[in-house]
C-alpha cells in the first residue's frame, strides 16, 4: 500500500471514530472513556491540535474541541455531560495514577 492511500484510509477511519464515539454516542461520558480506554474526547482534540501544529497549522483548543465534539464544547457539555459519580471518580483516580508518565 502506498503512503497516500494509507493516509486516506487512516483519515477515513479517524473521521468514523470521531463520528461514532464522539458524536453519535454522547451518552458515553468522558470519564468513562478515560477509565476504560485511557483517553477521551478532550484527549483526541488535544492530539488533533498537536498534529495540526506539527503541520504548521495554528488551531486553538476551542477549535480543536469543536472539530471532535461536532459543536462548541460548552454547548456539548450543557447538553450531554453529567456529574461524575463517586465510583467514576475513584476509578478515574486509579486510571490516572496508572497512566501518569505514559506518552500518549
Amino acid at each position: 500500500m502506498d503512503e497516500a492511500t494509507r493516509t486516506r484510509i487512516e483519515a477515513a477511519a479517524f473521521r468514523r471514530l470521531v463520528q461514532h464515539l464522539m458524536q453519535d454516542r454522547p451518552e458515553v461520558q468522558n470519564i468513562d472513556m478515560m477509565n476504560l480506554a485511557g483517553f477521551c474526547r478532550n484527549c483526541l482534540s488535544r492530539w488533533y491540535q498537536e498534529a495540526a501544529a506539527v503541520e504548521g497549522v495554528t488551531l486553538d483548543k476551542a477549535a480543536a474541541r469543536e472539530i471532535v465534539y461536532g459543536m462548541p464544547y460548552d454547548e456539548w457539555t450543557a447538553k450531554h455531560q453529567r456529574e461524575a459519580s463517586a465510583e467514576q471518580l475513584k476509578a478515574f483516580e486509579t486510571a490516572f495514577a496508572e497512566n501518569v508518565g505514559r506518552k500518549d
